[in-house]
């Protein structure tokens, strides 16, 4: 099969294109902007790729245009595939008719460390001698790609609420058809297309209605958000972590129902990356790999590239990259790191870049989630609000500029040895860590 993807350089669909190469079809795509690095992941693996979406590319004739969630109508290619009333259908679609049909997917759905928990779960597969398929948004440094097509039954998912495609308004998790089923925790994000929690909560109870009453519902037993969810109706047996179930202590000793099932030894920070460990050991569970055995996996795992990753150090200042781009992802990050630290600086840098904090919904919610931080850098270059009133409650500890270099000449400017810098965002962020760094070089 040829297939043609419309939107192709983003995380997710350059994903299907690895898996659809993998499963032997000719895959070509084209997006608004193709650039490295995906561009050259798409290309060293024989992917053809075409700048911009010019109608002229239904030459090509494949057999269907898959369509990524960045097209809209207007989008020239395709209006003429629907003027010609040529097959198209969107890449969680596909994915699905194509090449999980026949599969047990584990999906890891939630507001926060979705990534994070894919890794983990597709890793203690690894290890348990399992081989599992995965897609993943981000690269396991594990497995150093995002995406595996194998021939045993297990495939892991990172499966996201966010809309499917222009013409299917679902969230993109309603497709996989999970055995499977994680719900690590749920909060109001993507303001761009959901107008409040309840609808988000909605399309989570859509998922829930697609796990079979064999399956398994891994939830996070402390979200108010998940068990309304639940109680809208479930068919399928819940195991709960971090209350009534899967717990781990002080200690790091793990507990299933009060019975230990062994001590988790890592190098991860952060309580949330406690709680992603126990439910990827539950999923894991639920195929046969024992608590003991997944234990001994994620004392091997090494976390997702983004997801506090040192990118360099530089006179004794530390530059690292983190994901965080949602208040609660922030705060979270900010405490993980303070624990490591202890009194030492930490010097967190923003780019509130997603949809949502680009509205300015999430901006109230700001100062809070940076408090332990001791200063706060903002880059404010594309925002439609004012960050230097939002961030006003930190007082003097709050530096926003519109500039990106002038932002770096700050930076380097105030950090000394001993310190951390924190940089957060879900963009490349201009390159700042590398200018960053080279600046403090000199």
């Amino acid at each position: 099969m040829h297939i043609h993807i419309l939107g192709i350089c983003g995380t997710f669909m350059g994903g299907i294109a690895a898996l659809a190469k993998q499963a032997g079809h000719r895959v070509t795509g084209c997006d608004a902007n193709v650039y490295p690095p995906m561009s050259t992941q798409l290309e060293s693996q024989g992917v053809d790729l075409i700048e911009g979406f010019a109608a002229n590319q239904l030459e090509l004739k494949p057999d269907v245009f898959v369509v990524g969630n960045v097209v809209a109508r207007g989008n020239p290619l395709m209006e003429e595939i629907l003027n010609r009333n040529l097959p198209y259908v969107s890449g969680p679609q596909w994915l699905s008719d194509t090449l999980l049909r026949d599969k047990w997917v584990l999906a890891v759905a939630g507001t926060h460390g979705k990534t994070t928990t894919s890794a983990m779960l597709a890793w203690i597969l690894e290890y348990a001698g399992l081989t599992p398929g995965f897609l993943i948004g981000g690269v396991p440094q594990n497995f150093g790609i995002s995406a595996r097509l194998t021939n045993t039954p297990f495939f892991v998912i990172e499966a996201d609420e966010y809309d499917t495609a222009f013409f299917d308004k679902r969230s993109k998790f309603v497709h996989y058809h999970p055995r499977t089923v994680i719900l690590n925790n749920l909060e109001f994000d993507h303001a761009d297309i959901f107008p409040d929690l309840a609808s988000i909560e909605t399309q989570f109870h859509h998922l829930v209605r697609t796990v079979p009453g064999n399956g398994l519902i891994v939830s996070n037993g402390r979200e108010d958000s998940l068990e309304r969810v639940l109680l809208r109706g479930c068919w399928t047996p819940v195991e709960r972590f971090g209350t009534d179930g899967w717990e781990i202590d002080a200690e790091s000793r793990v507990t299933f129902h009060r019975e230990e099932q062994g001590a988790l030894h890592w190098e991860l920070l952060g309580e949330h990356n406690l709680q992603n460990g126990l439910a990827a050991l539950a999923a894991a569970r639920h195929v046969g790999v024992s608590a003991t055995r997944g234990l001994a996996a994620l004392g091997e795992f090494r976390n997702v590239k983004r997801r506090m990753e040192v990118r360099g150090i530089v006179s004794g200042i530390t530059v690292y990259d983190d994901f965080a781009h949602h208040p609660t992802a922030i705060s979270t990050t900010v405490a993980g790191l303070r624990r490591k630290v202890g009194n030492e600086r930490i010097i967190a840098v923003l780019e509130p870049r997603s949809n949502t904090m680009k509205l300015g919904v999430m901006k109230d919610a700001l100062p809070d989630s940076l408090r332990e931080a001791d200063m706060v850098f903002c880059y404010a270059g594309n925002l439609g609000w004012n960050a230097r009133e939002a961030l006003s409650p930190l007082g003097n500890k709050a530096v926003v500029k519109d500039d990106l270099d002038e932002l770096v000449e700050t930076i380097s400017s105030v950090a000394r040895t001993g310190d951390h810098v924190l940089v957060m965002s879900n963009g490349g962020f201009g390159g700042i860590h590398v200018k960053l760094l080279g600046r403090l070089k000199r």
